[in-house]
C-alpha cells in the first residue's frame, strides 16, 4: 500500500507513519493551551520532528464543545503557523480542520494534508483538496464537531462506520481524488462511548481491509482513561498500548503527542512485520 503526501510516496505496507500533534488552542484536551503561544509552538514542533514525526498535524479549534471560533479567528492560528513549520522543517504539514476555506488557505501555506473530523460536511471540501493535489483524512463522526454526543447508538458500530468511511472515500474519488491520497480513521470517542472505541479498535483489520490507509488517533483519548480510570496526563503507557494493538492490525497513520514513546514501538513492530 501507498500513501501519496505533497511530492512524496510511502510504502506504508508494514511501516507506519507518524504524525505529530500541534495544537494552536488555548484550550485543547491535552496540553491545555500549552502550544498556543506561537515561540512555544514552534518549539513543540521542533522536538516532535527531532523524535522522529514523519508529518505535523496543526489544528486551530479543539474537537470538543468549547467557546466559539470564528473562521478568521482559526485562519490567524493556523495560517502562519503552517507558514512557518514549512520554511522551518522537511516534513509534511496537515491542517487539522472542516472548514474548506482554513484548508485551501493552508494549502497555500505549504499543507498537504486536510484533515477533517466532520466527514466532509463542507461541501467545498473535497474540491478545495483536489485542486491543491492535497491528501485528506476521512474520519467517522456521528455528530457534527463540538456538538456533544452523551448517548450514540449503532446498529453495528464496527459495520456502521465501515459503511460511512468507504462513502466518503467514494466522495473523494468522485471529487477526483486517488485513492493513495485518501486515509480513513474510524473517530475514536468522536460519537462513541468508551465500549464502542474499543470495539472500532479491535476491528481495526476490518477498517483497514477498506482498502484505504487506516489513521488511528487513540492518543491519550478518553475511552482509554475509562479503561484504567486515569487522567488524561496518566495515559502515556495505555496509548502506545492502543497504537501497539493498532499497527498489529493495520493502521498505518498514527496520530500522536509521544513520537518518541510511539516510534519505538513502530520500529519494533515493523522489524516483526518485515521478518522472513
Amino acid at each position: 500500500m501507498e500513501l501519496t503526501l505533497g511530492d512524496r510516496r510511502y510504502d506504508i505496507t508494514s511501516r507506519a507513519l507518524l504524525m505529530g500533534i500541534l495544537n494552536r488552542t488555548p484550550d485543547s484536551f491535552y496540553d491545555h493551551g500549552a502550544t498556543f503561544a506561537f515561540d512555544a509552538f514552534l518549539r513543540r514542533a521542533e522536538q516532535l520532528v527531532a523524535e522522529g514525526a514523519d508529518l505535523l498535524d496543526v489544528g486551530g479549534v479543539k474537537a470538543g464543545p468549547g467557546p466559539e471560533v470564528t473562521e478568521a479567528e482559526e485562519l490567524d492560528r493556523v495560517v502562519p503557523a503552517i507558514e512557518a513549520l514549512h520554511v522551518r522543517f522537511d516534513v509534511p504539514l496537515s491542517v487539522d480542520t472542516w472548514r474548506a476555506s482554513v484548508a485551501r488557505a493552508a494549502y497555500r501555506a505549504g499543507a498537504v494534508v486536510g484533515n477533517d473530523i466532520s466527514g466532509f460536511a463542507d461541501p467545498d471540501y473535497l474540491p478545495a483538496a483536489a485542486e491543491a493535489g492535497a491528501a485528506v483524512v476521512a474520519t467517522h463522526i456521528r455528530l457534527a464537531p463540538r456538538r456533544p454526543d452523551p448517548d450514540p447508538h449503532y446498529d453495528d458500530v464496527v459495520e456502521d462506520v465501515a459503511a460511512f468511511l468507504a462513502g466518503r472515500a467514494a466522495q473523494a474519488a468522485q471529487a477526483g481524488i486517488g485513492p493513495d491520497r485518501v486515509i480513513v480513521d474510524a473517530g475514536l470517542d468522536l460519537g462513541k462511548t468508551a465500549e464502542q472505541s474499543l470495539t472500532l479498535l479491535r476491528a481495526s483489520a476490518r477498517l483497514a481491509g477498506l482498502g484505504f490507509p487506516l489513521l488511528l488517533s487513540a492518543s491519550n483519548k478518553t475511552f482509554l482513561g475509562t479503561v484504567l480510570d486515569l487522567p488524561i496526563d496518566q495515559r502515556g503507557d495505555a496509548s502506545l498500548a492502543a497504537a501497539a494493538i493498532g499497527i498489529t492490525l493495520g493502521c498505518r497513520v498514527l496520530r500522536v503527542h509521544d513520537v518518541d514513546g510511539t516510534r519505538r514501538v513502530r520500529d519494533t513492530l515493523t522489524a516483526v512485520l518485515q521478518a522472513s
